[in-house]
């Protein structure tokens, strides 16, 4: 051996392991028949270290007996991480993330819906993304076309028009994406994961790629995003960026001000200076409207100190807080009593 030649530890091998993250609020038939189509991925795709697990988002609906029926020819594991409540799609992810992050050793963890739109077969386009860039970044699948009903289309164009708008960022991923293990230990300390996991990849700035990739179809049930969930989703990305809208608007809001003050200004001098016939009604209408703008600029002002003075305590931080939401983990396969760390399963 070369003196230069510096002598890489071997990698244990539970930390190759993939786990792939799934949230659930009562779609068990979707998932049912997308933990299939994953088995055939992983068995087409020679992959033989790759678990399963699904946080059940407080769901009403009891897990099927098809579901606990299930076989896997190629995935080694599927648990149930319960949740104590409904806490939503992206918190859901949170708390899963989260306990990976500290009970789960692996590699990478695949994150994707349960619904099929986030397609199988190219959860390996995204693992071969991930080991072609030895595995440094979170790797998000870019929506390169979108299935749903043209009235969500329209609606999110909308909300990716004010996102971008607002925030100075495009809205280009959704949750569809391979984060590696150690970018995995740095976001569950980020308190904006407890709103949306994209947006906090992004905020906190954590080395990312994309691949473009299509939408797939949903495998059962008809979808629960309607126009409430998709403002309350977009609301959740947005906030993340908060301090950032806050500067945003106190600028817009100023400037308005500032051009409406000359205006008024001008108005006067016009009338005063140079005695020329001014409308009252022009003269009102720009007093008005300065009076309004200014206003906004005192809330806008407000907004950023609020902002502002949060930045430095975390109401919510995942790596300290995430159990409190925990009810309990079990395993659909194998059906013994040990979870995916071989540690004995418990309820939190």
């Amino acid at each position: 051996m070369s003196p230069l030649t510096v002598p890489q530890p071997k990698v244990a091998m539970h930390q190759q392991r993939v786990i792939i993250l799934i949230p659930v609020f009562n779609d068990w038939v979707a998932v049912t028949k997308l933990l299939g189509m994953l088995d055939e991925e992983m068995e087409k795709n020679q992959y033989d270290n790759v678990s399963v697990l699904l946080v059940d988002d407080g769901s009403v609906l009891p897990v099927p007996e098809e579901t606990f029926a299930f076989r896997p020819r190629a995935l080694v594991g599927v648990q149930v991480l319960a949740l104590r409540r409904n806490l939503g799609h992206q918190r859901a992810i949170a708390i899963g993330l989260t306990h990976i992050a500290e009970k789960i050793p692996c590699r990478v963890v695949v994150v994707m819906d349960g619904d099929g739109e986030d397609a199988p077969a190219d959860v390996p386009k995204l693992l071969a993304r991930f080991e072609e860039l030895n595995g440094t970044r979170v790797i998000f699948a870019e929506r390169a076309r979108r299935t749903e009903k043209i009235s969500f289309r329209i609606f999110y164009k909308l909300y990716k028009g004010a996102h971008r708008l607002l925030t100075g960022e495009g809205v280009r991923v959704g949750n569809f994406s391979a984060l590696p293990q150690k970018l995995l230990m740095r976001l569950v300390v980020v308190s904006d994961l407890w709103n949306h996991y994209a947006a906090a990849v992004f905020k906190a700035r954590l080395p990312q790629d994309m691949i473009p990739l299509s939408r797939g179809y949903r495998l059962a049930g008809e979808s629960r995003m309607n126009f409430v969930s998709l403002v309350i989703h977009g609301l959740s990305a947005m906030s993340v960026y908060g301090d950032r809208i806050g500067v945003r608007l106190l600028a817009a809001t100023g400037g308005a001000v500032f051009v409406l003050l000359v205006a008024l200004l001008s108005l006067l001098a016009a009338r005063f200076v140079f005695h020329m016939e001014i409308s009252k009604w022009i003269a009102y209408a720009v007093a008005g409207v300065l009076i309004i703008l200014s206003q906004m600029l005192a809330v806008a002002l407000v907004f950023v100190f609020i902002v502002l003075a949060g930045r430095d305590s975390s109401s919510f931080l995942p790596l300290r807080d995430y159990h409190y939401y925990i009810g309990e983990i079990y395993s659909i396969w194998p059906g013994d009593t040990a979870d995916m760390s071989g540690a004995p399963l418990a309820a939190a």
